[in-house]
This record gives C-alpha cells, sequence and structure tokens, in this order.
C-alpha cells in the first residue's frame, strides 16, 4: 500500500473549545462521549480525559449501522471491561437512541437519589456532550430533542459557541463543537480520521487517500469493493493503488478528453460512497487483545 499521509489539523477554533469545555465541566453530572463506531479508539479525543477529569462518563459508538456489527459488539465489551459504559446507536435513523436516557440514569441512579433525599426532586441532570468532528453530535442531540435544535451539516467544525437543549424534563444537554488534538502520534489515526471525514478534504491529497482506502478494503473487505464497483477479482489482482483507483473509475464512466481517468472525481466518488455507508457495513479498527490504552 501506498505510505500514510502525515496528517495534522488542529484550526484556532479548537484551542477556545478545550477552554469551553475545561470551564463548563464543573456544571454538569456527565460526560457523553460520542465516537463513530467505525473507529471507536481513534475517533476519541486523548487529551478529553485530562480537560474532565474524573467526572462520569458514558461513551457513545454512533453511526453503528455503516460499522460491522460483530466489531461493534466487540468494542463495547471492551470498553465495558474497562470500566466505560458504552453503547452503540445510529443517530440518523434513530437506531439504539432509546438507550441512552435510561444508560444515563442508571450511571447517575446515586446522584438522583442522594437529590430525591435533599427534596431536589425537579433539578434536572446536567450532560456534556462531546466529541472530534463529524461524529454525529448535533444529529444524536436532535433525534433526542425531537426537532431540529442543534445546527447539522455534514462537515467538520460546524458547531460553535455553546448551547444548553432540553432533551427531557430531567435531562439538560450541553453541545460543545467538535473538537481534535494538536498532532497524532499514530499516522493510522489521522488516516482514519481522513477516511471517516473528521478531518477536512481541503488539507488532504483526495487521490492519496482514497487509494489507500482501496489499499484497505482490498485486503479487510474484497468482496465489498467487488460487489459495489462490479470488478472482477482477476482484473485487480497484482494491480497498484493508483491502478485499482483508475479501474474503479473506468469502471463508472469516469472519462476526460483523450480517454484519459479522472482520477480526481473517482477519488471523490469512492470517498463519498464510503462515508455515505454505500460500500457496506465497515469497521476501520478492532478492539486490541488487551484491555489497555483505553
Amino acid at each position: 500500500m501506498a505510505d500514510i499521509p502525515n496528517i495534522q489539523w488542529f484550526p484556532g477554533h479548537m484551542a477556545k473549545t478545550r477552554r469551553l469545555i475545561q470551564d463548563q465541566v464543573k456544571l454538569v453530572d456527565l460526560v457523553a462521549e460520542i465516537t463513530d463506531a467505525r473507529i471507536p479508539q481513534s475517533s476519541r479525543n486523548p487529551e478529553l480525559g485530562k480537560w474532565i477529569g474524573d467526572k462520569r462518563r458514558l461513551l457513545i459508538l454512533n453511526k453503528s449501522d455503516a460499522a460491522d456489527p460483530n466489531i461493534t459488539a466487540r468494542w463495547i465489551r471492551y470498553y465495558e471491561e474497562a470500566g466505560i459504559p458504552a453503547i452503540a446507536i445510529d443517530a440518523k435513523s434513530g437506531r439504539g437512541v432509546q438507550q441512552f436516557l435510561p444508560k444515563v440514569r442508571e450511571i447517575l441512579s446515586d446522584v438522583i437519589e442522594r437529590r430525591a433525599q435533599k427534596g431536589m426532586v425537579g433539578r434536572p441532570l446536567r450532560l456534556m456532550i462531546a466529541g472530534i468532528p463529524n461524529v454525529g453530535k448535533s444529529s444524536f442531540i436532535n433525534r433526542l430533542a425531537g426537532e431540529k435544535r442543534a445546527k447539522v451539516e455534514d462537515r467538520p467544525g460546524v458547531t460553535v459557541g455553546k448551547q444548553w437543549v432540553a432533551v427531557a424534563k430531567d435531562v439538560d444537554l450541553l453541545d460543545t463543537p467538535g473538537v481534535l488534538w494538536p498532532k497524532f502520534e499514530d499516522p493510522a489515526v489521522g488516516e482514519r480520521l481522513a477516511f471517516t471525514g473528521a478531518v477536512k478534504d481541503q488539507i488532504m491529497d483526495v487521490e492519496l487517500l482514497s487509494m489507500r482506502l482501496l489499499g484497505w478494503l482490498r485486503e479487510e473487505y474484497p468482496q465489498l469493493l467487488l460487489d459495489r464497483y462490479k470488478l472482477k477479482e482477476e482484473e485487480t489482482t497484482g494491480l497498484e493503488e493508483y491502478e485499482l483507483l483508475e479501474l474503479v473509475g473506468r469502471k463508472r464512466g469516469m472519462l476526460i478528453s483523450g480517454g484519459e481517468i479522472d482520477t480526481l472525481r473517482a477519488a471523490t466518488m469512492l470517498l463519498d460512497e464510503y462515508r455515505g455507508g454505500k460500500l457496506g457495513r465497515l469497521s476501520l479498527e478492532v478492539p486490541p487483545r488487551k484491555e489497555a490504552g483505553v
């Protein structure tokens, strides 16, 4: 496969978000951390734990309809065994979202009981929603609230500032903008984030990224790749990744003058179809065998 590109993206507004989270976390009872179920670990900001301290946490694996269900189940077990409550949902379809409030009340049962004993029955639980860009925080809040309360757009970095949203009589959510971290120590993490759209395509070599994705698909989900682009196995044998991209473009009729393949158009199409779940249910990473580094 082509070399992994060294991807870094830390816009200035993300430093502001870091300060916002650190300032507001003392006001909340729990932090709901939303990740992308296709890359549950790579889509977790390693700095978040430092910012929120010992605040209770619930991990939400969103976009689970686009992830391999068997691998998602393994991730849920992995986190639960490490002492981190976790649920899998798909905010777009609504699947699994009904687990959220009961799980929150379960985690905070002692807080609820203590407030009841003090006569503070009407006081709502206050939760912070945190996560990196483009994992679906706004879609999740809108699904819970039942209306378009948070701005939704399929590109990273849309939510700015802070907004409280009431999602039940006894639960308020604080939405926060998506925030990455200054340096991806593992280049594979940056690449996975780029595959899923958490890093803006404008800073990427889209053709190189799509070639990397094609190489990964050929290794991990070869039949899905063949089926989606109507390829024959013998056609792809021995091809370099750029040649594979050309083949996909040719199959989709993406020709320019002189009969050449429009590889940029093919690359953009491939990434869009992967992100839109059109290639099938694919997970880009699996949990490690040992419970370490969660």
